[in-house]
Formats: structure tokens, C-alpha cells, sequence
């Protein structure tokens, strides 16, 4: 049976916890699609083919991971894809109840969809792409949450002005 699991998200910006769930998922499945949303009701600090480029650099030395966009409701995007599970990360506990009422919605939606929950590394399990963003804004090193790759996209995207410029 060819198994594929979709991984949903923003990726705005992709962290090292998405990272590990990517590496980890991708060993149990024959197939990996990081499924970025288009998501416009975010107001996504990247623009869609910004996103799509670092999940594009990232899957680059990964076999068995591609890289696709989704805009709509996530079920009809699986079923287009044929896949069978949709992989959701939760980091604490406070990510749980939202994520429980998304897949209960998903499966009265489309109960031949799975919904597998992974959580990251301990390492990472406080680290979300919000905390990212707002650590980059303000000049904070973001190196030890992101890829180089993530990191430079950042810094590139929220160069700071010197103070008394305007």
C-alpha cells in the first residue's frame, strides 16, 4: 500500500522542530508532502514562494519528502494527493485542544483520513514560527531555532535601520 502523509502548515518560517518531525515522519512513510498554506488570513510575514523555496531547500537531501502549496480546506487537498494521513505537530500542551478539534472536524469531514500527532524533540518542543518571527524583529539570534538557510531569510527580510533613521 503506498502510504503518504501530508504535513500541513504556514512554515513561516520553518523551525527545527518542523525539521525533526520532517526527518522522523519521513522514515515511516513511503512518501512526505510538506504542504505549505497559503494561508493569506495569517498575514504570513513570507510571501508564498518565499515559503515555498526554504520547504524546497529543505527537502532538497530528502528522497522521499516533496514540496507542494494548498490553498481550500486540508481533506480535499489530501484526497487530491491520495494520501491517508495528515501529520500534526504538538509541542505542549496548549497546542493539543486546538489541534483535537481540527482532527475530530477533519475526520467527520473525511473519515478515511487519519490524523497522526508527533511531537518534536524536547529540545524543540517550546519553539514555534511566531516566536521565531518576533525574536528576528526585535535583532534576537534566531540560529538555534531555525536552519542557516531560514536564518539568513530572516535577517535578509527584517534588516533593522540604524537608530535616528527614519
Amino acid at each position: 500500500m503506498n502510504r503518504v502523509v501530508i504535513y500541513p502548515g504556514t512554515f513561516d518560517p520553518i523551525t527545527l522542530g518542523h525539521v525533526d518531525l520532517i526527518k522522523r515522519a519521513a522514515r515511516l512513510f513511503e512518501r512526505l508532502i510538506l504542504a505549505v498554506s497559503v494561508s493569506t488570513w495569517k498575514m504570513p510575514l513570507f510571501s508564498l514562494d518565499e515559503r515555498l523555496a526554504m520547504a524546497r531547500d529543505l527537502a532538497a537531501g530528502m528522497p522521499h519528502v516533496e514540496v507542494d502549496s494548498f490553498d481550500g480546506l486540508l481533506v480535499d487537498y489530501v484526497r487530491q494527493k491520495k494520501a491517508q494521513v495528515v501529520l500534526r505537530g504538538l509541542r505542549a500542551f496548549s497546542d493539543f485542544e486546538y489541534e483535537f478539534q481540527m482532527a475530530l472536524t477533519n475526520r467527520k469531514m473525511a473519515p478515511e483520513v487519519e490524523t497522526l500527532f508527533m511531537m518534536p524533540k524536547e529540545i524543540y518542543s517550546y519553539v514555534s514560527s511566531t516566536m521565531v518571527r518576533e525574536i528576528a524583529a526585535l535583532g534576537g539570534d534566531t540560529s538555534v531555532f531555525v536552519p542557516d538557510f531560514v536564518e539568513v531569510a530572516l535577517r535578509n527580510k527584517l534588516i533593522r535601520k540604524p537608530k535616528g533613521i527614519a
